[in-house]
């Protein structure tokens, strides 16, 4: 199985005062053997700008440097994004949602499941 991680996912997965850090991870290491993780660059950005912002870390290049060192010692793989807003699931119905359902049809789009903190997202693979 493939997996894209979100940004919450990402944000849990590489910052150790996260809440969540532990589940992700936990889920993380568990997926990591058989499994494929995928980023694109939403997440990617979203991941940058929301641990600087949430103090996670100092600046940008500390971001930049906690994402590059994952995704090599992970096995990821950077997917590109050709979907439109065409392209988003029927279930985004309210503003909040469109970023979450583009994540879901890109992964759909590319055979892989979107992993996820967030409930909600019909489809999506929880992080428990």
């Amino acid at each position: 199985m493939k997996y894209l991680l979100d940004i919450n996912t990402l944000i849990a997965l590489l910052n150790a005062q996260h809440i969540h850090h532990g589940k992700a991870s936990e889920w993380y290491v568990k997926n990591r053997g058989g499994c494929g993780f995928l980023t694109c660059s939403i997440t990617e950005l979203g991941f940058v700008r929301n641990s600087v912002q949430g103090g996670y870390v100092p600046d940008i290049p500390t971001a930049q440097f906690a994402l590059a060192a994952l995704k090599q010692s992970g096995g990821f793989k950077l997917l590109p994004d050709d979907l439109g807003a065409d392209s988003l699931p029927k279930y985004v119905t309210k503003a909040k949602d469109t970023t979450d359902g583009h994540l879901l049809a890109l992964a759909k789009r590319h055979g892989a499941k979107l992993a996820t903190l967030d409930t909600g997202i019909p489809g999506a693979e929880l992080i428990k």
